[in-house]
């Protein structure tokens, strides 16, 4: 029945590359399952017959029956369009539809075919439907699905970089945008799901990887295209760090949920199967100025990537009443802990407080209990 209260929660990239992937929810899950509605980022393929490939560094399949820790956790929707998709082909993506499928979890933003990765998923609560769609904004492009290739929905970015003062060589100014047509086609499949729900969210991986703070041009251009478009809430993910929110129009842009389980080994600099994951370890140093915890060999990302949250919207009737989230810190364990307003609880809510300033983006934060409130600067 409308008028009943129902929670969406909402967390970031999801990397399940260990054995008894449930014990990584330990202290998480007993509040995603207060959630009615519990969305996460795929970011990898989950399959035992796929073949490695990609023009950018692969990701390593996981092990399908890992995708059962986030059946246990509690969620009930992925979003599969991000640049790793594709890294075990075509079998990768359907299994990994299937196998999510087979859990009672509707896969969004991937496909055997574009018309597939484009196509919306709507579920009910209470008499309440929401609206998911899915875009990778990174690329490469061998993960972009077409009319007869199997791969991610997407949004086409382009970059500029400018030389605009006298120093031949220096570091130009660099300008991102998206290329019009996949724009429209993003806004085209918002319009043509808004009529199909009450509340409509669109996930977007998108996001400058392993710099705090820092967001691209392009970012707020197409999060707000889409909320023009009819969307009600942004989910971003991809950076492998987390983001500051913004408000746009009164809905909330998420614009990096971060990391949340992302526990892998495929990124060590040492023991590494693939040559092209052992370089990208070694050149992410360089690239991005950070040495992971050497104590913490399955988290294999920058230090401040340990702050994350759960995002969390409460929808009376049919519109988002209430934007708050919940701080989490991910341990040496790589498991992410919710917290609340105690010590460090607080520590995540000066991070979060720090990179929404650095980046100029508009929210602010409230206690409220153990909860933070989201509203906008006025």
């Amino acid at each position: 029945m409308v008028g009943d209260t129902v929670v969406i929660m909402a967390v970031g990239d999801l990397i399940l590359d260990e054995p008894e992937a449930e014990r990584f929810f330990d202290l998480s899950a007993p509040v995603l399952r207060t959630g009615d509605v519990v969305v996460g980022q795929v970011e990898v393929p989950y399959t035992i017959r796929g073949v490695e490939r990609s023009s950018d560094v692969p990701a390593p399949a996981s092990d399908p029956r890992n995708l059962s820790a986030l059946a246990s956790a509690g969620f009930n929707v992925a979003t599969l369009a991000g640049n790793h998709i594709y890294d075990a082909g075509e079998t990768g993506v359907r299994d990994t539809i299937d196998h999510l499928a087979d859990l009672g979890i509707p896969a969004v933003g991937a496909g055997m075919s574009i018309d597939e990765a484009r196509r919306p998923v709507v579920l009910e609560r209470k008499g309440i439907r929401f609206g998911f769609l899915s875009y990778n904004c990174v690329g490469p492009k061998d993960s972009w699905a077409t009319r007869n290739k199997a791969g991610c929905a997407y949004v086409h970015i382009l970059t500029h970089y400018e030389l605009d003062h006298a120093t031949p060589g220096g570091p130009p100014s660099i300008y991102t945008f998206a290329e019009p047509q996949s724009l429209e086609a993003m806004e085209d499949d918002i319009q043509n799901l808004r009529p199909l729900c009450d509340v409509l969210i669109v996930a977007l991986h998108k996001g400058i990887g392993h710099i705090p703070a820092k967001l691209a041009m392009y970012e707020k251009q197409v999060s707000r295209a889409a909320i023009e478009a009819g969307a009600d809430m942004i989910l971003g993910h991809h950076a492998h760090i987390l983001r500051g929110i913004d408000l746009y129009k009164g809905k909330p842009v998420f614009h990096g949920l971060g990391n949340f389980v992302t526990v892998t080994r495929a990124l060590s600099p040492d023991e590494n199967s693939s040559p092209e994951r052992q370089e990208w370890a070694k050149r992410r140093k360089e690239l991005f100025g950070f040495e992971p915890d050497p104590e913490c060999p399955i988290f294999p990302f920058h230090p401040e990537a340990r702050h994350t949250i759960i995002a969390k919207c409460t929808v009376d009737g049919r519109t988002i009443s209430r934007i708050s989230y919940i701080p989490c810190l991910i341990n040496k364990q790589g498991q992410p802990e919710a917290l609340g307003n105690d010590e460090r609880g607080r520590k995540v809510f000066e991070y979060v407080e720090s990179i929404t300033r650095a980046a100029g983006l508009n929210a602010r934060y409230f206690w409220d209990g153990d909860e933070v409130i989201v509203r906008e600067d006025e």
